[in-house]
């Protein structure tokens, strides 16, 4: 199965469980991927989304650090498979010629991808094989009709505050 382009278009708070999903978007298309991630995550996410600048490198930062100092570059993420409800993730890394894969939770690659610029994929299959939202036969990636009144309602209704690191 091919890999699709994606990026981070939004984090939104679920409206019923108030839980965090960061919404992947198709870079040239319409699909976008929700994935239901931890308030700690989220933090991560958005801080670096919005550019928030520490006294000290929290733990992204950190793993980021750590490989530049080894030379290590990491050309990509990518949101390999879902298993039983769970997505599962693969950070690229690459030394010369060296060329490794890590397993990582979606929410710990997405955030260490923005932090190294790296490029953001999704397996085909994951997108295939997604399971309806509760209550709907709408996909989890499947486009639909009132999907931007959907989305831009659950984001009018976000308090900011909710994803805002805190020290």
């Amino acid at each position: 199965m091919s890999n699709i382009s994606m990026y981070v278009h939004a984090i939104t708070l679920d409206a019923d469980s108030k839980s965090p999903i960061l919404i992947l978007k198709e870079e040239n298309g319409e699909r976008t991927l929700p994935i239901w991630i931890g308030l700690l995550e989220a933090t991560a996410i958005a801080t670096e989304m919005e550019k928030i600048e520490f006294a000290r490198p929290m733990t992204h930062d950190l793993s980021v650090n750590l490989l530049k100092k080894m030379e290590i570059k990491i050309p990509r993420i990518e949101i390999s498979d879902l298993k039983d409800n769970t997505y599962y993730a693969l950070i690229t890394l690459k030394q010369g010629d060296r060329v490794l894969t890590v397993d990582a939770r979606p929410s710990d690659a997405v955030a260490i991808a923005l932090r190294a610029d790296a490029r953001i994929f999704v397996n085909e299959s994951v997108l295939k094989i997604t399971q309806p939202i509760k209550g709907t036969s709408i996909k989890i990636g499947e486009r639909t009709p009132n999907e931007d009144e959907r989305w831009g309602k659950l984001l009018e209704e976000m308090d900011p505050a909710a994803v805002r690191y805190k020290i």
